[in-house]
């Protein structure tokens, strides 16, 4: 019989066991992989306790175990600014940039002093600054004060590197991440009551797995990646969702009273990184186990070797190995560069890839018609993630393959991220295909006929009212940076067409309708079979023909449909009535004007101010406008003068859309300036960046010209950096860009 089940001691007594036992048993789950106790056991202990606290609710204390899950955050996430900054690391992607980089340190340290490194994995997910404070409340014994102990006081995202989002209340839930450490513990392990752990928060396989089943029986688009979801539900604003996605997070800094670097100013607390990723072990942190202390670059680099054979057995995503100097008098002494420290590396693997063959493609169809193909793909797995389909952009860039249906192809995941095709692959094993690839005379789905316009690569579908345009239409008008109804995905989308659940409404076969095939593809999900006359038929009456009613829909339209319960009904209403206050730029945006994106929407807005200045705006006062030119003024005037589109435009206003623009402030740090981003930047996503740089005055452009004045450069930077550089077009880090905003 357990210790916390006796009959007797006190209800305090029994309370404080209760918790102790509990969070015994999380640490050898959570932390240590080690359970003893089954499901139904640890349930019963922790329902015991509920009870106990609910008798009892002074004796409710922070950092009991019945108190991870709170209530909804309110009003978003506040930012907050970081003790010190979250720098990146620079990076090296061979022997020779890592060994250049070892080198450096020798030449900076004396040449007496031994140089030891320690090689952790680079794990893939959500930076995250754990922040710890002394505090004392009373124990469950009356009147008894337990002091002094450590506190979870506050989690942070990395954000922008000086300043991140206050995520407490989700980071509560994760059972790898300690409520309280008490003072009996600090003080064995020659610890301060206040400090702070930085680390990742990573998904696990398993629970992203998990993650994407349950998404798919709800009928929503499944998560693309781990590291996605992992930063997806951080910021999800209600804990108990997080709760439920296993996060983790593992540490590998230690900060003291917000000092340097695990150390005081006159008094080292620990000599070395080893020293202190063991002290966070005995804390009980979840420190990742696979580390190397080494005085040899050859055994680093076959460190590095064996993590890379060992990446897709893991049940977690890595992308490379951190090299850091041990010992901290050592890193006192290199220092820092502007915008990393010189006494650690990030040694980055390759992206991941393998053989496959390519079974078929299909053509989707998006809003403004265009037909994009797609590689079906005889799944196969790349880094712990099953990939069946990738994207072939072009017809251009199928002719650059020399690619056909039947050959192996050589699939890599991107920055680790998306699924593309990077060569045709031909050797005894792997014959070539027969079938070439041609793109379809008609629409697979309309059926009417696609053109190729003069000067253009794509095919297009121009029937405003085919169903798969439509389809792109919602889901434009709903996605992030648009309208962003949260829960109106693929399988939503389908089903308000009247289509049933997981039928892809914008997806079909390679052959145009006369000249049907039959398909060898296993991902039902993605094909339909064109000899099926009946597979591009509504098996229900639509609900909506155009975005306008979605504002027109109630809870009760949508219970109607599959797996749809009160819940989410009620969240899909709400969010689309949210909608209804999004700026006029915005709501230009959702409409899916060809050539009009985000940048140029807001010129519009700014410089006409309503909706009604800009529908009667003819081509030459289009021009006149900040970054509007011909092609894109005859687009906008072209759009407004068909009927159908206006009548669009007077039912949105007819459900009390934002029809008129607020003034914006607007700095003059980078006014004048064109900006183009490229490549994966160390704390800022591109949407980061881009409203940094207009707010700033600067203007943000796809593509690199000699009009360009900067081109910021991140991990990963392709063909842009390139053209950059051959233009003579200056090329920024991050940092660089920080300093030019003056943070």
């Amino acid at each position: 019989m357990s210790k916390a089940n006796q009959a007797d001691g006190t209800v305090p007594q029994q309370i404080d066991a209760l918790r102790t036992e509990i969070v015994h048993h999380e640490h050898l789950y959570y932390v240590l992989d080690q359970p003893t106790l089954t499901d139904a056991q640890y349930d019963k202990l922790v329902n015991r306790l509920k009870a106990l606290e609910t008798e009892h609710p002074e004796l409710v204390t922070p950092d009991s175990p019945t108190q991870r899950v709170g209530g909804k955050v309110k009003d978003g996430f506040a930012k907050v600014a970081h003790s010190r900054p979250m720098l990146s690391l620079d990076n090296a992607y061979n022997e020779e940039e890592l060994r250049a980089w070892a080198d450096r340190v020798r030449g900076a340290l004396h040449s007496s002093d031994v140089l030891e490194f320690v090689c952790e994995y680079k794990l893939d997910g959500l930076s995250l600054a754990v922040e710890y404070v002394p505090g004392s409340h009373r124990s469950s014994h009356a009147g008894k004060q337990v002091t002094p102990a450590a506190y979870l006081d506050r989690a942070i995202t990395r954000g922008d590197g000086t300043t991140g989002e206050d995520v407490t209340l989700n980071v509560r839930t994760m059972h790898t991440v300690p409520l309280s450490i008490q003072g009996g513990k600090l003080a064995q392990l020659g610890m301060p009551d206040s400090f702070e752990v930085r680390g990742e928060v990573i998904m696990p396989h398993r629970s992203f797995q998990r993650l994407n089943r349950e998404r798919k029986e709800a009928g929503q688009s499944e998560a693309a990646n781990p590291r996605n979801a992992a930063a997806g539900t951080v910021r999800t604003v209600d804990p108990q969702i997080v709760a439920r996605r296993g996060l983790e997070f593992c540490p590998y800094f230690l900060f003291v009273q917000r000092d340097d670097l695990y150390f005081q100013e006159k008094q080292h607390i620990f000599e070395k990184q080893s020293d202190a990723l063991n002290v966070l072990t005995d804390l009980g942190f979840k420190v990742n186990p696979n580390r190397l202390l080494t005085s040899s670059i050859a055994e680093v680099l076959s460190f590095i070797a064996e993590a890379e054979t060992k990446r897709d057995t893991l049940g977690y995503e890595i992308d490379g190995i951190v090299i850091k100097v041990n010992a901290v008098a050592q890193q006192r002494r290199l220092g820092f560069t502007g915008k990393a420290p010189r006494w650690a590396i990030a040694y980055k693997f390759p992206a991941r890839g393998a053989v496959t063959k390519l079974l078929n493609v299909l053509f989707q169809v998006g809003r403004t018609g265009k037909l994009t193909p797609v590689a079906a793909l005889d799944p196969v797995g790349i880094g712990g993630i099953t990939v069946g389909r990738a994207t072939l952009h072009n017809p251009d860039e199928i002719a650059r393959l020399g690619v056909r249906i039947g050959d192996y192809v050589a699939v890599e995941r991107g920055g680790d991220v998306i699924p593309k095709i990077t060569e045709v692959v031909e050797d005894a094993e792997h014959p070539r295909g027969t079938k070439e690839i041609v793109f379809p005379t008609h629409c697979p789905k309309c059926k009417e006929p696609v053109v190729r316009e003069d000067g253009e690569i794509d095919f297009r579908c121009v029937n405003a009212s085919c169903p798969a345009r439509l389809s792109e239409e919602l889901l434009h008008y709903a996605s992030r940076g648009v309208m962003n109804i949260e829960g109106l995905g693929e399988a939503m989308v389908a089903q308000l067409l009247g289509h049933p659940l997981n039928d892809p409404v914008s997806l079909a076969d390679v052959e145009a309708p006369d000249a049907p095939m039959s398909l060898d593809v296993r991902d039902a999900e993605m094909v339909e079979e064109s000899n099926d006359t009946t597979a591009d038929e509504p098996t229900r009456t639509a609900l909506v023909h155009t975005v306008a009613d979605l504002y027109t829909l109630t809870t009760d339209d949508l219970l109607k449909l599959e797996r749809v319960g009160p819940k989410t009904a009620e969240s899909l209403i709400a969010q689309i009535d949210r909608s209804r206050s999004a700026p006029l730029y915005r709501v230009l945006l959702g409409l899916g004007i060809r050539h009009v994106g985000e940048r140029t929407a807001q010129d519009l807005a700014d410089t006409f101010g309503s909706m009604d200045a800009i529908m009667t705006a003819t081509e030459e006062e289009l021009v006149r406008a900040e970054g509007i030119g011909p092609i894109v003024a005859k687009t906008i005037v072209d759009y407004f003068s068909i009927d159908k589109n206006r009548a669009l435009v007077e039912a949105l206003r007819a459900q009390g859309l934002q029809f008129t623009a607020e003034k914006r402030v607007v700095g003059t740090a980078l006014a004048g300036l064109t900006f183009v981003l490229t490549g994966t930047l160390p704390t800022l996503t591109r949407d980061e960046a881009k409203a940094r740089i207009e707010a700033a005055g600067g203007k943000v452009s796809g593509t690199v010209s000699k009009k360009t004045s900067h081109v910021v450069a991140g991990e990963e930077a392709g063909s842009k950096l390139d053209k950059a550089r051959d233009l003579g077009v200056s090329v920024l880090s991050e940092q660089d860009l920080l300093e030019m905003l003056g943070k």
